[in-house]
């Protein structure tokens, strides 16, 4: 089964490059089968991964960024991954 784990967070003002960086840097173990690192406006980025684990599996997620560079908690999300058709 493939789960994709959701990860998205706000920059504070000013803080979208730093908050970007920031998440460039946090290393996930194991590693994902796949990862990318999207942004958007307001200093939104969003990071998508995918693993080969049942639903409900532990998996590494990404921390929460310092507080003083977001505007807000981070907003998690868990799919699994369904046939097209």
């Amino acid at each position: 089964m493939t789960v994709a784990l959701m990860w998205e967070a706000r920059a504070a003002e000013g803080r979208g490059a730093q908050l970007l960086a920031w998440v460039r840097r946090q290393e996930l173990t194991p590693a994902p089968l796949r990862r990318e690192t999207l942004r958007a406006p307001q200093d939104r980025v969003l990071v998508i991964t995918w693993w080969d684990a049942p639903y409900d599996a532990p998996l590494p997620e990404l921390p929460e960024p310092p507080a003083e560079s977001v505007t807000r908690a981070v907003h998690r999300w868990r799919f699994e991954a369904v046939a097209d058709g």
